[in-house]
């Protein structure tokens, strides 16, 4: 059981980094669906992920149609502030691989794609009269923190000891 985080052609390269540091420290797999609005070279991008990307287990695909062609038989949660079910009462703790797809920071995922798919729909509960949405890397960190309390963290450190712990 794997869990995968999809972004869809992302355009903020802090947010990416962000996300991918997150991926590093929980062994997710990241998947990028170009165009991405930066280069991977990004001296942001390569910031906000700091010393981690070599961590990281990425996945490049030239468009939507290529990530769905490579990826025929995934159990996919598309998440957007428009799905019906709340994300944290999806049951991920299934024996499946988990891909859980987010949309640009301007614009989200495609609407023909969420209207064709609206079952895979999930959204993070907020007050939407006050926000138009949540910053793209918290949202990832919230999900994909949901499905691991699930599965009961699988090969995460639920307690470590550090040289210099500074709670001995």
């Amino acid at each position: 059981m794997t869990n995968h985080i999809v972004l869809f052609e992302p355009q903020i390269p802090a947010n990416t980094g962000n996300i991918a540091r997150t991926c590093a420290a929980t062994n997710t797999p990241l998947h990028l669906i170009e165009p991405l609005g930066f280069s991977t070279d990004d001296k942001q991008l390569k910031r906000a992920g700091l010393d981690y990307w070599n961590d990281v287990d990425l996945t490049y695909y030239k468009n939507l149609a290529d990530f769905l062609e490579k990826n025929p038989t995934i159990s996919l949660h598309l998440v957007t502030k428009f799905g019906h079910d709340v994300y944290s009462d999806v049951d991920y703790n299934d024996g499946k691989d988990h891909y859980f797809m987010f949309g640009k920071e301007t614009t989200g995922l495609p609407e023909e794609f969420m209207r064709d798919n609206e079952e895979l729909c999930v959204r993070i509960p907020m007050n939407d009269e006050h926000v138009r949405s949540l910053n793209l890397s918290n949202t990832a960190a919230l999900v994909i923190y949901e499905a691991l309390r699930q599965q009961s963290f699988p090969n995460l450190e639920l307690t470590h000891h550090y040289e210099n712990d500074k709670l001995d």
